[in-house]
This record gives structure tokens, C-alpha cells and sequence, in this order.
């Protein structure tokens, strides 16, 4: 009869530690998701894509950072003519042109940000000029800018020190370039740097 009062009260000591041990861990998990939610919410992917490169990396750096993400989108569609750059297209003659600004179809709100991610491929060394009406148009005061680009070959360093020549005031990092199969650790190394 002891023994068996003995061992209920046993099982019944192991059950509670278990069920108590379980109950804190969860919590702590919920605690770790809810602090990652909270790092993350005030920071957004923004970008422009004329092809899908730099949509595809866009995304991956929303996923992998927990940020929000918003697309530039032009008013007028750029096609694959626009895009020819061995021809008189209309991305040569609008990086060719000091004073050209594409006009933003969407209107964004970054008001509630405080980091920006800001993607954008390289046409002619340098970003689209649809990125200077970005900086126009809405107010990045106070945030930090953190670019990233696509290309094959041509890195960020150019289009960044543009982008910091445009406006002086803005807090702009230094940022990265992406090839099109850019890996997971280059995504997961580009966040950890900022």
C-alpha cells in the first residue's frame, strides 16, 4: 500500500516538472518570437525591378529579416525593348538624362519605418533614375538606408556614393550587390551586417 502511494506520488512529482518544464520552454519560445517580431517591424524592403532579379532577392531579404516589403512601381512599365540597352532604349535615354524622374504609380508609406532596405538593379554603374524620384517624392529623414542592388558584374560602391552626392542628409549605408543566385548565407550576411 505504501509503495504504491509512493509511487503515485511519484509519477505525480514527474508529471508536474514535465508538464512545468514544457510550460516555460514554450514560453520562453513565445517570448523569442515576439521579441524577433518586435526587431523586425519597423523595417521594410523597398524596390524597384524591371526583370524579376531584383524582385527575388527583395523577397528573400523580406523573408529572412521578418520585414515588411512594398515594390516601386513605375507608372509606365518598362518592357523588354526599354530594356535593350545596345539600341537607343528608353533606360539609356532616361540614365543619359540628368533631369529624368519615372514617374511612382503607388503611393508608399515609410512613415512608420526606421530601416529601409532600398533594392534596385545597376543600369549604367549606377541605380535607376525612378530611385531619384523615391527620394523626391517621400521623406527619408532619419532612417537609415540600407541599399542593395543586382547586377552581374558591376558593384553597389558607385550607385551609393550617386545616391549620397543626391542627398547629403540621408543616412545611407553602404549596402551590397546581389548576383541573380546570390545564396542564402550572402542574404542572411547582408541582414546580420546592419
Amino acid at each position: 500500500m505504501k509503495k504504491k502511494i509512493l509511487l503515485s506520488l511519484l509519477a505525480l512529482v514527474t508529471l508536474f516538472t514535465i508538464t512545468g518544464c514544457g510550460t516555460k520552454e514554450e514560453s520562453k519560445n513565445k517570448s523569442n518570437s515576439n521579441k524577433e517580431a518586435k526587431k523586425n517591424s519597423n523595417s521594410v524592403v523597398l524596390y524597384f525591378s524591371a526583370t524579376g532579379t531584383t524582385k527575388s532577392i527583395a523577397e528573400r531579404i523580406a523573408s529572412k529579416s521578418g520585414s515588411d516589403i512594398i515594390e516601386i512601381i513605375p507608372k509606365e512599365k518598362y518592357k523588354s525593348e526599354d530594356l535593350n540597352y545596345n539600341s537607343d532604349c528608353r533606360a539609356n535615354r532616361e540614365q543619359n538624362d540628368s533631369k529624368a524622374r519615372p514617374e511612382i504609380e503607388n503611393s508608399i508609406d515609410i512613415s512608420k519605418y526606421d530601416t529601409v532596405y532600398l533594392g534596385y538593379p545597376i543600369w549604367w554603374g549606377t541605380n535607376p533614375k525612378i530611385i531619384l524620384t523615391l527620394l523626391d517624392t517621400y521623406d527619408f529623414t532619419g532612417k537609415n538606408i540600407i541599399p542593395f542592388c543586382t547586377s552581374g558584374s558591376t558593384g553597389i560602391s558607385g550607385s551609393v556614393s550617386d545616391l549620397r552626392n543626391y542627398n547629403s542628409n540621408l543616412n545611407i549605408k553602404d549596402g551590397k550587390r546581389f548576383s541573380a543566385d546570390a545564396s542564402d548565407d550572402d542574404i542572411n550576411e547582408f541582414i546580420n551586417n546592419y
